[in-house]
């Protein structure tokens, strides 16, 4: 990876600008697609010596998974190359922040706000679910936010096809804690209700301003999404906004809300938007083995990508 470096040229058309976000699993670079002339993030596998394989397989399937989802609110994948080893993924850069950032520095925002970003959240996590396809990392790094409110969901780089094998190392137990669904804390499937469980505790952060569940530990803090209820949510919280935080955080997946697509309607999302969200997969089984994951990172230039290695169960940063 020494080689790669401003200037580099990935596929005979990549040219790589300045390095935007570093994880476990890849760098993202800011840079231009020669052909057409247009700027991209471009994210380069990096290998790790004992599990290149397992890491090269992830990356296909992020490219995979990616690929089919094309809605407003996901950012778009344009590309999937190799270059002398280099597997790498060219993505729309998204300017904008990171919905981590912007509760780091704003703190609980006003309910409308939360309305708004849920909601834009939940339509893309039904366009997802709808092509049987569960995030399972769902977090403030992983949302961005547009200067004009438009949110896209970002980093599928730990996404399960509910009907298909995954890659997974012995024991390794995958998703963020202080976002992880009590199922996927107790070493179960994730489905598309774990996906509406971690939205629910982020909507429960904008809120509150804080993380519901952070324990101080990882361990601590998957097992307390199992055993504890979150805390009350603010007084001023309208009761319509907070019913359905509490429902997307019941413990049983069965006992949260039916599909991604009921989310967004209680929010007030039109019905033009929620075209297509009909099929109602959110709590389709998954029967197979999971899966690595994704913070954020930002260059001087304000454009800033999501979260490629931060605290995951299972994985080290």
């Amino acid at each position: 990876m020494n080689r790669l470096c401003e200037g580099f040229v990935l596929g005979e058309r990549y040219e790589l600008g300045v390095r935007i976000a570093s994880g476990g699993m890849a760098d993202v670079w800011a840079g231009t697609d020669k052909v057409l002339q247009r700027t991209v993030a471009i994210k380069v596998m990096r290998p790790d010596t004992g599990h290149e394989e397992l890491f090269a397989l992830r990356f296909r399937d992020e490219a995979v998974h990616s690929a089919g989802l094309l809605h407003i609110n996901i950012a778009t994948l344009f590309d999937y190359g190799e270059d002398d080893g280099l597997a790498f993924l060219v993505m729309e850069l998204v300017k904008g922040e990171p919905l981590s950032v912007v509760l780091k520095e704003r703190g609980p925002l006003d309910p409308a706000e939360v309305r708004s970003i849920v909601g834009q959240a939940a339509l893309a996590l039904g366009v997802a679910h709808e092509a049987r396809v569960v995030h399972r990392d769902v977090k403030p790094a992983n949302i961005l936010v547009r200067p004009d409110g438009l949110v896209k969901l970002t980093d599928f780089g730990i996404a399960r096809a509910l009907d298909a094998a995954g890659h997974t190392r012995a024991g390794e137990m995958l998703g963020t804690p202080d976002y992880i669904s009590p199922e996927q804390a107790m070493g179960e499937p994730a489905t598309g209700a774990s996906d509406l469980y971690a939205l629910g505790v982020v909507a429960h952060e904008m809120l509150s301003g804080r993380k519901p569940f952070d324990k101080g530990t990882p361990v601590a803090t998957a097992l307390s999404h199992v055993n504890e209820p979150p805390p009350p949510l603010p007084e001023g919280v309208p009761e319509d906004l907070a019913s359905l935080v509490s429902d997307c955080l019941q413990k049983n997946p069965a006992d949260r809300p039916v599909n991604a697509r009921e989310v967004a309607a209680r929010l007030g999302v039109g019905e033009n938007e929620m075209a297509g969200l009909d099929l109602g997969l959110a709590s389709a089984a998954d029967e197979s083995a999971d899966e690595p994951a994704g913070g954020a990172a930002a260059d001087g230039s304000g454009v800033r990508y999501p979260d490629l290695g931060g605290p995951t169960l299972g994985m080290p940063t």
